[in-house]
């Protein structure tokens, strides 16, 4: 059982994966985890409207990473991969963020194409998921950009038939329309305008209406799950396969978005760098519910706490 450790960084947070794979006789693998950790970086905190990585930003980022190699160096971790999504594939200055990661981790950081980016999603989040629901549409909502993949999964094996990766997110949605504390009904009405044409778009070209179960990953959606079920702080365990119906996840978007700040960062499960940006995701899931009840008569969603970071560790060899 090799040991590894995988990191997966987004617009908004930068995850850590040390765990033992085990392969199996047929090539499946599974992941035995050692440590999980999530650190709230907001390495796209602006890149949107100057279409730079800001300094701040690449300062807390090698933070986080000169952490994560000396735990994944604790552990023992035999290989290391770390893959940078949505803020850095246009940054001016990406560069700079590349040779942080070079010098810091003593890897690089792969940018990686779409395809692969919605395989390795896919296999993480529907892992632990009975195969005979499928087709599955698992949904990543992330800080800068949404991601959609439609396809099979036996058990060992992912068939992906379609997937697609949008410019729109918490963090984005946020800062290009989400501006009050809590956000005016005009700011709000204004994002969901904007959320629903991106989606609209996309849902036609991964044809959700092929979909018979909905998968959500990532912290958005895993945080809005903790949020609808009242609990007291962030439990992964209840978290996990847990499914929020079309009405609750509307009723805890809603809530969310007519909150202030400081009022959402009260809330048990949340993350503190989530609170300000929450409300911008939870819309964006909220617009899915509502197209994929009318596109794939899907009532729900199945809330995962496995996702591309899972399927980054899975990927090395």
């Amino acid at each position: 059982m090799p040991r590894v450790a995988a990191i997966d960084c987004g617009t908004n947070s930068i995850r850590l994966l040390v765990a033992d794979v085990t392969v199996h006789d047929d090539g499946a693998r599974t992941l035995h985890d050692v440590h999980r950790e999530m650190r709230i970086v907001r390495l796209g905190q602006g890149v949107d409207a100057t279409g730079r990585l800001d300094d701040e930003a690449l300062r807390r980022t090698r933070e986080a990473l000169a952490d994560y190699a000396e735990t994944a160096r604790r552990e023992g971790a035999r290989s290391t991969r770390m893959v940078a999504t949505s803020a850095t594939r246009d940054a001016a200055n990406r560069e700079d963020f590349f040779a942080m990661v070079r010098d810091t981790l003593g890897v690089d950081a792969e940018v990686i194409t779409g395809e692969e980016e919605a395989h390795l999603s896919f296999v993480g989040a529907v892992g632990d998921v009975d195969p005979a629901q499928g087709p599955f549409l698992v949904t990543d909502v992330g800080g800068g950009s949404t991601e959609l993949v439609l396809g099979n999964w036996d058990g060992a094996h992912a068939d992906i038939l379609a997937a697609r990766s949008v410019d729109i997110g918490s963090v984005r949605l946020t800062e290009r329309c989400l501006h009050s504390d809590p956000p005016h009904s005009n700011e709000r009405q204004e994002a969901e305008k904007v959320a629903r044409r991106v989606l609209d778009e996309t849902l036609a070209d991964v044809d959700a209406s092929r979909a018979r179960t909905w998968v959500g990953v990532a912290g958005t959606v895993t945080t809005l799950s903790a949020i609808a079920q009242e609990l007291p702080e962030y439990d992964p365990g209840a978290i996990h396969l847990s499914w929020l119906s079309r009405a609750r996840v509307a009723e805890t978007a809603r809530s969310l978005l007519t909150m202030t700040r400081d009022q959402r960062a009260a809330l048990g499960p949340m993350h503190p760098g989530r609170a300000d940006v929450i409300g911008g995701g939870a819309l964006v899931v909220e617009i899915l519910a509502e197209e994929l009840a009318e596109r794939a008569g899907i009532t729900g969603i199945t809330v995962s706490e496995h996702d591309i970071l899972d399927g980054i560790a899975l990927s090395i060899s």
